[in-house]
């Protein structure tokens, strides 16, 4: 557990489930103090009393990373609240595959605005602050699909390899002393294939999903780069199952 001096304000989107839950208990648990943000109010109640029950600190904010006023209230508050924040992560996304002569063009929008507009509304929110301080850290969450295509994933991989073509863009624009890290799970235990409606993919991903890691390992990712010294940049990790190929 870090010390006091070594304690980081965390900023985490999409936390009231998965990989973003696993990641505020998890940084909370290091002396971390979190702030948490997404749509399921009662959830993020439930995350934030677990870690104050086990003696972390956390807030709380509903969130809605596709409206970027909302967005940037979320950090604005955080450095309002705490002087300061040092790393953003951003997590939330969706993903409602489909064959693309499917037509689920609301689906497919969705998936944009959240994976690709909720990238840019974090950066956009945080870049100021950690510009103004010297120092900052931007965690995007992309995935596998970020990698490579499969039939029903065109959309979702698209908008997973712009959440990390722009994060290489960004850390390749900024100055050294903002780091920049993003995370490419593979099948980790999750409810995003919970929003897939198109029967076909909803089976495949059954199939597809049958070895998944906890979300706790992408915890530990992010845990790993965030925590290393501050001339240390880790720009990217892949994580999936040993058995996923």
């Amino acid at each position: 557990m870090p010390n006091e001096s070594h304690s980081k304000v965390v900023l985490v989107t999409g936390a009231s489930s998965g990989i973003g839950e696993a990641t505020a208990l998890r940084l909370a648990a290091e002396g971390h103090h979190v702030v948490i943000g997404a749509r399921r109010e009662d959830r993020l109640s439930a995350i934030a009393t677990q870690i104050r029950d086990k003696g972390g600190s956390v807030d709380t904010r509903v969130l809605d990373v596709t409206d970027r006023h909302d967005v940037a209230a979320f950090a604005d508050g955080a450095v309002r609240e705490h002087g300061r924040i040092d790393v953003i992560v951003n997590n939330a996304g969706v993903m409602p595959l489909s064959r693309l002569d499917s037509l689920l063009v609301d689906e497919w929008n969705r998936m944009i605005d959240v994976n690709i507009r909720g990238v840019l509304h974090g950066i956009a929110a945080a870049l100021p602050h950690f510009q103004r301080q010297g120092s900052g850290h931007f965690v995007t969450v992309a995935s596998i699909g970020a990698h490579e295509v499969v039939p029903t994933s065109a959309v979702y991989s698209g908008t997973k390899f712009a959440a990390w073509a722009i994060t290489e863009g960004l850390r390749q624009e900024l100055d050294p002393a903002i780091r920049v890290t993003t995370v490419s799970p593979g099948v980790v235990e999750s409810e995003l294939a919970d929003s897939i409606t198109e029967p076909g993919a909803k089976e495949m991903m059954r199939t597809y999903r049958a070895n998944a890691l906890p979300a706790d390992a992408i915890a530990d990712a992010i845990s790993y780069a965030i925590g290393q010294p501050a001339g240390v940049d880790v720009n990217e990790l892949i994580v999936r199952p040993a058995g996923q190929r």
